[in-house]
């Protein structure tokens, strides 16, 4: 874990903690890099040609390849143990997150109130009365226990604490030292396709514990940036984070189907793999919302994870529907974003979902191959 920026936020580690962290990040490291390839390797060896002697033909979409492949030997083994270490990741991190929790609430009391001579600093505004939608209720996401919007007791940062730990040992740390890789790479897209703008406020939508938020605070120093979730455990420890970062934003508990700002009030919207995490009709109304905030002439922008092109690719990137609890993912697999950002009131002449390849890092090539992230841009 000594690439990961261990903040005033992160709960301190044991010997013993340290070493299941690291043991867990390598495990699901050598499940990506070593095993997981392999399910390609017997589709295309045994299990397609199987079924087209069978039939006649190849299958026909990725339902037909979940229903062959799940009788495979290779890929039982492999779903099993994938499903183990994402267990063993919420373990690992739980575990030194419960036992310091009362003083990981304290820190983030004194961060939020703690003013720096010369420094701005930002706010939290949450909403006790603001219903979580059943997408976030119905199933604890990525298997994370009570989600990213369940309070365990009064003031929690809990489900912050666990998020910003255990996504870094969820994809082996290939989302950066302050799990930061999502935001760099949309505020890069965004300074490459509109060079020399500066967006004067920015809102990120499902912005959970800010670490993709405060990319943008950084690369906009000047800017007014805000960041919205409806998760008030994530949303106290992000603040309390950006202030331990030294990096001012302004959370605020909010759905993103409809917010409480003014019309025409932010030149940029945002969001990093939030739209999978929602449903049918909410990711309309999220469109519809991005359209109604933004200034004439401002941009929206939403980071998301390809879904795959080839029936086998859609039915391995869906192994987080049927195992992980990503409820919605299976049904953005065939969506086109376009079609929904212009039923939500945008132009279809200056809308576009584009596939963009950032270049890697050399800690993200020696866990994956080049990878092509899926971005909607609306104009308004």
């Amino acid at each position: 874990m000594s690439h990961f920026n261990r903040h005033a936020m992160l709960p301190d580690l044991d010997h013993d903690e340290k070493a299941r962290q690291s043991f867990v990040k390598s495990l699901r490291g050598h499940l990506a890099s070593r095993v997981m390839p392999g399910n390609y390797q017997v589709y295309a060896s045994r299990v397609e040609p199987q079924f087209k002697a069978e039939t006649g033909r190849a299958p026909a979409d990725q339902h037909e390849v979940r229903k062959i492949m799940e009788k495979d030997s290779y890929y039982q083994y492999w779903s099993a143990m994938q499903r183990r270490s994402q267990e063993l990741l919420w373990e690992s991190v739980i575990e030194p997150t419960e036992r310091q929790i009362d003083s990981l609430i304290e820190r983030s009391k004194a961060l939020s109130k703690k003013a720096v001579k010369g420094r701005k600093k930002g706010t939290l505004r949450l909403d006790p009365a603001l219903k979580v939608p059943r997408y976030h209720t119905a199933a604890d996401i990525h298997l994370q226990p009570g989600g990213y919007h369940t309070d365990f007791t009064a003031d929690d940062v809990t489900a912050g604490v666990i998020y910003d730990n255990g996504i870094y040992i969820y994809l082996n740390g290939a989302l950066g030292p302050e799990n930061n890789t999502m935001g760099d790479l949309l505020v890069g897209f965004f300074k490459e396709t509109f060079a020399g703008r500066k967006p004067a406020r920015i809102l990120d939508m499902g912005c959970a514990i800010g670490n993709s938020t405060l990319q943008w605070a950084r690369a906009f120093p000047h800017s007014e940036v805000h960041a919205i979730d409806v998760g008030a455990p994530v949303l106290r420890y992000a603040h309390a984070r950006a202030e331990a970062l030294g990096v001012p934003a302004h959370f605020s508990q909010q759905n993103a189907e409809k917010t409480d700002f003014p019309d025409a009030s932010f030149d940029l919207v945002i969001s990093h793999i939030m739209l999978h995490e929602t449903s049918k009709t909410a990711i309309v109304n999220i469109m519809r919302e991005c359209h109604r905030v933004l200034k004439p002439g401002g941009i929206m922008l939403h980071l998301e994870i390809p879904r795959g092109k080839t029936p086998m690719e859609k039915f391995m990137f869906n192994w987080e529907s049927y195992n992980n609890n990503e409820t919605f993912a299976q049904y953005m697999t065939d969506l086109d974003l376009k079609a929904v950002a212009v039923k939500g009131g945008f132009d279809p002449a200056t809308t576009e979902a584009v596939e963009y390849a950032p270049r890697m890092t050399q800690e993200q090539k020696n866990y994956s191959e080049e990878f092509f992230w899926k971005i909607v841009v609306g104009r308004r």
